[in-house]
């Protein structure tokens, strides 16, 4: 079944401690493009997400972007040092006496005062914790994604499918008219026959040979049954587990080039028009190739 290139995935987990995010996103690309944003701490890390997102998601122009943010009520712990702010507000309060102020605001002035309030930083952490908690978030996102991809290759499946019905179905009008235009091939030449035969230096011979060689150019059974059987193959390839996309791109190329053949040996006006659908329909099949993996 195919998939698309095209998806978004993400995974996330909140602890009281932080919050870690996981985003994954990928658009169309010819072979894997892939942009990589982590905490600094997990640096070390970057090359085992690299080979564990190109290994799931083999093409397209994936960027990735993992986010830890540290809860503020984590980020720091103030620590009251009491020993320093029972000699701040002693002094503040015999100040006070001595000028006849109000006590009123002593104790936030206290507080306030240098190192009573003394504030330590958590660790940015090391990435060893953090990073066994974040190879689960990824590989959840990765599935997401896949997923994605997945659904959007269903719909893609359905469409392409639709577009090489299409396409045989025009061809069996092809089939059905030939006889037609053959019959009126043979009429024509019957006609210049009969002008031509006349002449002194009409050689029959020759004639003959020039007769089947023009015939034989115009003779699409060949490509009609090499059509035929690359719109099957392309259809067997659609519904293959692997990725086939570059493949799909391949086939329909053959298409395309039987479909070009029909219509310049056709010498027929209703062949001609359905070649030009034809090729209508494969153009919608080319663009939607582009999407596929």
């Amino acid at each position: 079944m195919l998939q698309s290139m095209t998806g978004f995935g993400s995974a996330r987990l909140d602890t009281d401690q932080f919050s870690i995010t996981v985003e994954i996103r990928s658009l169309n690309s010819k072979g894997m493009d892939l942009s990589v944003r982590l905490p600094r701490f997990l640096a070390e890390h970057e090359y085992e997400v690299r080979n564990l997102v190109t290994k799931a998601l083999v093409r397209g122009k994936v960027s990735i972007n993992i986010d830890l943010t540290r809860n503020k009520a984590q980020k720091a712990k103030n620590n009251i040092n009491k020993e320093l702010l029972q000699a701040y507000y002693t002094e503040l309060s015999d100040a006070a006496d001595m000028v006849g102020a109000s006590k009123a605001d002593l104790f936030r002035l206290a507080l306030q005062m240098p190192d009573v309030l003394q504030q330590e930083q958590e660790e940015s952490g090391s990435g060893a914790g953090e990073w066994s908690l974040i190879q689960p978030l990824l590989s959840e996102a990765i599935e997401s994604i896949t997923t994605f991809r997945v659904d959007e290759g269903k719909a893609l499946t359905a469409e392409i499918i639709s577009y090489i019905d299409r396409i045989r179905i025009l061809l069996a009008e092809v089939e059905k008219h030939d006889p037609v235009r053959m019959e009126q091939i043979r009429a024509r030449i019957k006609g210049h026959l009969a002008d031509i035969s006349s002449s002194d230096h009409f050689d029959a011979n020759r004639f003959e040979q020039e007769m089947i060689y023009f015939m034989e150019k115009l003779d699409i059974a060949e490509e009609k049954v090499r059509l035929l059987n690359h719109l099957h193959y392309f259809t067997e390839t659609v519904y293959l587990p692997e990725p086939t996309g570059k493949k799909l791109g391949f086939i329909s190329q053959e298409i395309g080039r039987e479909i070009n053949t029909i219509g310049s040996k056709a010498n027929d006006v209703t062949i001609q028009h359905h070649v030009v659908e034809m090729k209508e329909e494969l153009e919608k099949i080319k663009e939607q190739i582009n999407n596929i993996l």
